[in-house]
């Protein structure tokens, strides 16, 4: 049976897409509801039907069917709640994109693979809510026999993060077959060529055992969604090449959409190799040996912002040590584009037994490894301090985040005579050790080279020449020491431009270890009605002590009739790199590159700016829904509210100012006198979620016209920040940015038609509005208020229709051909005039979840052995 089932508890077979065939139209809906899941409860597997808790479950068929090459879009296009954007010159986000669930980020997500915790990516997103999840394109939607999101907080039983929900990746366990896939694609622009292999295979281990391999390589080629950096800018090039007409040859004729634009915006050129292994083997005495492993190989890159001719990298002018001078503009004369590059490498292993002490009482005793390394390089770029001698080419350093954890798990089944079913005694406890490191660069990508002090050649004393200076005055310098603009005493800045290295003083590795025990109970306490308990205690050796709760329950009305509620706490505690990450990275805040730092609540200069120590998140999660199965008519509908105090988030950019500068240098922190900027993440306020998820799916057999499958899967999300917890670090922009800039309301209405060898599907996919703000006054005297008023700009609801077209040849071999975006929709351009935000060539803004690159076509054969 090929489909989805979403939200427990009645036939929900959800955004059903070509694959889909006309046994399924066909399927009654108590074959549906016996669907198994091992989400959301850490007693025995439950029926969808059964769960007290809203499931999606994305089965093999349909992830398949869906023509993204990356798991994250593939779940963006089936699961509403689930939003991922591109994220082009982003630093390390460009390579590993920072998703959310119900508009939370993806590291208040608990991910699983076969149940068991994934690692974390080694990335810290810069600003924002600096997520550190789990890298979800690592693992290749090829390996997947089926995916189980939990729509609700799960702490209680799972620990650290699960606030939003979990995601469980069930890998695929057959023991024969084959299968090889291969798609190839474009955008109607005729760029971003796409192509991916695919194959799976199945293989026995003896008569009791199998080993399942799944192998993907894809590669994406560049996009450019941008115009020629103009009037918007700080530099128009047309005007530049008016004024400089002998200049004219450097540059190419530009537009919109332009690949001889100076700076291309768009997805970076990308390619990967991903592979996992599954495996499992049960003895002569019943128990069973499992194990499985991953290796993910991707790499990616992209342009970073333009360095025009004349600008604060490339105008200065030095003095060389024979009292010449100097700029970068003779290395570059039509500015340049610094190119940076990401390597992502994962790997990880999990092992474990798990049998039966008696029939009643089972264990399941694991290990696992995983870690996550990014390696940086840049290129086409510079230290300014270096200054002629600098080089072009630099490796920043590397960051590495791993994990090593053991876990038992039981599960005791006692029978007691006034309950319906026997009560699933759940109990176990877990040990971890969550590692982050940062490996420092070569040392010319943070350097502070001898032209990031002033007068580095001691050509002048008290602003008069000294015997140097007097010597390159009689060879023919233009040296003039009374004259404080003389580029004898210009400093340039440190660091290779764009993403300065990581410097031994600020690399180094950070540890802690944690332990947690938990304890639940289930049972049907009568014929309809069910209820589970669960609790868990948990200890960090950096944070102390969490103990977190959880109740749910399901009440069969009718039997077709089902109505559900939960309640529980949760908690994040932040990551190791959220702890530790320094970062100094280039921004354009009016078009000029600013140096600006991001350093960790403990460093001085934080706490100087009046950071405090970072804290756990703590959540309490409120659920409550009905689901209804009415023939060939489902229907699930789940409210929830989620508090978060002590969320987690960036504090404002605080421009540097001369007391913060005696702080950096105090804190030799590299390239002290060129940054501009610092910030800092702090438990910043306390939020509230709220929202519904409302699925409605009919099946239709139309005899010999086939079957249809129609499906509204839809979200309804909204935000709202209740306390701001530290003045003056966190404003009212901030606060309206985070509650309106992303749409509220997201759906996919699918339809799906099959007849003979044929299959036909549609699916249009909703995004409501969104606005984001500005303030050109800066912060009022209260720390918070923009004293002018804050100025919005909306962007209307957009609407994006895909559609496909399925032949099966044979019972082995299918081709589809398809587009998304079939009409070639764009969201709103932004207007740069009126929140200035969108310049250097931008057209749309660029954390737009609604799908800025323009219609795609694809052509994709499978064949099964």
């Amino acid at each position: 049976m090929s489909g989805v089932v979403l939200a427990a508890g009645c036939l929900t077979a959800t955004a059903q897409e070509a694959a889909m065939t006309q046994e399924l139209a066909l399927a009654d809906a108590v074959s549906v509801q016996q669907t198994i899941t091992v989400t959301g409860s850490r007693g025995k597997p439950r029926t969808i039907a059964d769960s007290a808790v809203p499931i999606d479950v994305l089965d093999e068929a349909t992830i398949n069917d869906v023509s993204f090459t990356d798991t994250n879009d593939v779940l963006k296009t089936l699961v509403p709640s689930y939003t991922i954007g591109r994220e082009p010159i982003s630093d390390g986000s460009t390579f590993i994109r920072p998703a959310a669930l119900r508009g939370l980020s993806s590291d208040k997500t608990l991910v699983l693979v076969n149940s068991k915790r994934r690692h974390r990516a080694a990335l810290v997103s810069i600003g924002g809510s600096g997520t550190q999840g789990p890298d979800v394109a690592t693992i290749p939607a090829s390996a997947l026999k089926t995916v189980e999101i939990l729509r609700d907080g799960a702490a209680a039983q799972y620990g650290s993060d699960a606030i939003a929900g979990v995601i469980n990746f069930i890998l695929k366990d057959s023991a024969d077959g084959a299968s090889l896939t291969v798609q190839a694609g474009q955008y109607y622009e005729g760029d971003g060529e796409d192509l991916l292999i695919a194959g799976n295979i199945g293989l026995g281990l003896g008569d009791d055992g199998f080993i399942n391999i799944s192998l993907e390589g894809t590669s994406s080629q560049p996009t450019n969604r941008g115009k020629q950096w103009d009037s918007t800018t700080s530099f128009d090039v047309a005007a530049y090449v008016a004024a400089n007409p002998d200049k004219a040859y450097l540059y190419g004729p530009g537009g919109d959409f332009d690949t001889s634009n100076v700076q291309l915006w768009g997805q970076p050129e990308a390619e990967a190799f991903r592979s996992f292994v599954n495996m499992g083997y049960t003895l002569p005495g019943g128990q069973e040996l499992y194990g499985f492993a991953n290796y993910s190989n991707s790499s990616g890159d992209g342009d970073f912002n333009f360095r025009y001719p004349g600008n604060s990298v490339n105008g200065p002018q030095i003095r060389l040590q024979d009292g010449s001078t100097y700029s970068f503009d003779e290395r570059f004369p039509a500015g340049f584009v610094p190119r940076f590059f990401g390597n992502v490498v994962d790997y990880s292993a999990t092992g474990g037994i798990k049998g039966e002490f008696s029939p009643v009482f089972s264990y399941d005793f694991s290990a696992r490894y995983g870690k996550n390394q990014i390696n940086y390089k840049l290129t086409d770029t510079v230290n300014p301090s270096l200054g002629d001698g600098s080089p072009n080419t630099f490796h920043p350093g590397d960051l590495i985040s791993d994990e090593v954890a053991v876990a038992a798990d039981f599960v005791y089944e006692y029978k007691m005579a006034a309950f319906a079913s026997p009560v699933d005694f759940s109990f176990g406890a877990e040990w971890r050790d969550e590692g982050y490191e940062a490996v420092p660069g070569d040392e010319q990508s943070y350097i502070a080279g001898i032209y990031g002090f002033a007068d580095p050649w001691g050509f002048c004393d008290a602003m008069a020449p000294t015997a140097a200076g007097l010597g390159v005055v009689a060879n023919g310098s233009t040296l003039d020491c009374s004259d404080s603009s003389d580029p004898v005493y210009q400093i340039n800045g440190v660091g290779s431009n764009g993403f300065p290295g990581y410097s031994p003083d600020y690399s180094g590795s950070f540890n802690r270890d944690s332990y947690g025990v938990y304890a639940g109970a289930s049972a049907d306490l009568t014929e309809t009605l069910f209820v589970e308990v669960a609790g868990r205690f948990e200890n960090y050796s950096d944070f102390g002590e969490t103990t977190n709760g959880k109740i749910a329950a399901r009440w069969s009305v009718t039997p077709s009739i089902n109505l559900r509620g939960s309640v529980g706490t949760g908690f994040r505690a932040p990551t190791p790199g959220q702890l530790s990450t320094t970062n100094v990275s280039t921004r354009f805040p009016a078009g000029e590159p600013v140096a600006s730092g991001l350093f960790p609540a403990s460093n001085p200069v934080s706490l100087f700016l009046g950071a405090q120590e970072l804290k756990p998140e703590e959540s309490t999660n409120y659920s409550v829904g009905a689901t209804g199965s009415f023939g060939p008519l489902g229907v699930t509908l789940d409210f929830y509210k989620i508090d978060i105090s002590d969320q987690f988030y960036a504090s404002r950019s605080i421009t540097v100012t001369d007391d913060i500068r005696v702080e950096l240098l105090a804190a030799n922190v590299p390239g002290a006198d060129t940054i501009g900027a610092v910030q800092f993440f702090q438990n910043a306020f306390d939020s509230s979620t709220e929202g519904v998820d409302l699925v409605v799916t009919y099946l239709a057999d139309w005899g010999s016209g086939g079957a249809t499958a129609l499906t509204l899967s839809s979200n309804y999300n909204t935000f709202s920040v209740e306390k701001v917890n530290i003045g003056g670090l966190f404003l009212e922009e901030d606060v309206f940015d985070f509650e309106n800039g992303t749409p509220e309301f997201r759906a996919t209405f699918t339809a799906s038609h099959s007849i003979g060898a044929y299959t036909f599907m549609g699916r249009a996919n909703y995004f409501g509005s969104s606005t984001a703000s500005q303030c050109f006054t800066g912060a009022d005297t209260d720390g918070f208020s923009c004293p002018g008023g804050l100025i919005t700009e909306e962007f209307g609801a957009k609407v994006l229709f895909d559609i496909e077209a399925s032949y099966d040849y044979d019972d082995t071999t299918k081709f589809t051909l398809g587009a998304r975006n079939v009409t070639d929709e764009y969201p709103d351009e932004a207007d740069y005039y009126k929140l200035r935000e969108t310049g250097n060539g931008r057209i749309y803004r660029s954390d737009s979840i609604v799908d800025w690159q323009g219609g795609f076509v694809y052509l994709k054969a499978s064949k099964s052995f």
